[in-house]
């Protein structure tokens, strides 16, 4: 008999508890499946099962050989499934949700690129700043900025596509009403716009500038959406990307604060819940969007 269906075989047997269930989901008979498993046995020279009319479990032996093959098996569907989706065609619904930070920025170029691409995947975009669980929602990847690893939500693949340096920024025509701080000792006598809460976004500051109790909040937003935009109207001093300072629409008007004192950088992760048996639609979006930013950095 095949080793490779015989296996299989004996999988089912265990995950279904019985050798009629197991005959029923595989669409075998009762006594096949029974051949398949004894074959084991034989070839091995050991009980895998102990059986009776009304039950079975497995043996010392059994236990360790199911664990061992559950995780060959398990790699070999994978490998077979990538194999067969290198010459399919990704296709369907790609539920996504990002942080507003990369919606505001790159986002938007990145979706337009990707649909020409593969125009029958339909990405259905939720931007949300907050750590969101992907199985309970549904959704099939997060874009998310964290500061490090263990600040990610347990049981997701974490993916890192770029590290994200923020600084303090405000307008030119702020610093011209308020003045430019000069040092860290400064800043007590500023406004700020916070993101979320205060102890959430300022405090990331380098230990050249050390903490940020003392800094006044004149303006918070809960999301980084219009962030920019209220330091560009001159409401006050804020942490902003790097990548700001390029952008065509704040370039002439926003400035940063103390170049030399970066807050503490950030990563730009993918999030998604298994490694194991990607959808094509995902393996290529994550791909794509790993391509798209290193062209953005060079």
């Amino acid at each position: 008999m095949d080793t490779f269906t015989s296996i299989k075989v004996f999988r089912q047997v265990v995950d279904s508890g019985s050798f009629v269930k197991a005959a029923e989901r595989l669409e075998l008979s009762t006594a096949m499946v029974s051949k398949h498993v004894m074959s084991i046995e034989q070839r091995l020279g050991v009980r895998l099962l102990n059986r009776n009319s009304r039950s079975l479990s497995l043996t010392e032996s059994g236990r360790l050989y199911f664990e061992r093959c559950k995780g060959i098996v398990d790699e070999l569907l994978a490998t077979e499934l990538e194999l067969r989706s290198q010459n399919g065609t990704p296709s369907g619904l790609l539920r996504l949700t990002a942080t507003s930070l990369v919606a505001d920025y790159w986002l938007a170029d990145l979706l337009a690129e990707f649909h020409v691409c593969y125009p029958q995947v339909l990405v259905e975009v939720s931007c949300d700043d907050r750590l969101v669980d992907l199985v309970e929602t549904g959704y099939d990847l997060a874009l998310s900025i964290a500061s490090s690893l263990e600040s990610l939500p347990g049981g997701v693949i974490a993916r890192p596509l770029r590290t994200m340096t923020f600084y303090l920024a405000a307008s030119r025509e702020y610093i011209k009403r308020r003045g430019m701080p000069m040092t860290p000792d400064e800043l007590a006598e500023h406004e700020f716009i916070a993101v979320g809460s205060l102890l959430d976004s300022l405090p990331r500051l380098s230990s050249k500038l050390g903490t940020a109790s003392s800094l006044r909040v004149a303006l918070r937003y809960r999301s980084m959406v219009g962030v920019a935009n209220a330091i560009a109207a001159g409401s006050g001093i804020a942490p902003v990307p790097a990548d700001l300072f390029d952008d065509p629409a704040f370039k002439d008007v926003v400035v940063p604060i103390l170049p030399d004192c970066p807050l503490q950088q950030a990563r730009l992760y993918a999030l998604y819940v298994s490694r194991r048996f990607l959808p094509l639609k995902l393996l290529k979006f994550l791909d794509f969007t790993a391509e798209f930013l290193n062209r953005r950095l060079e």
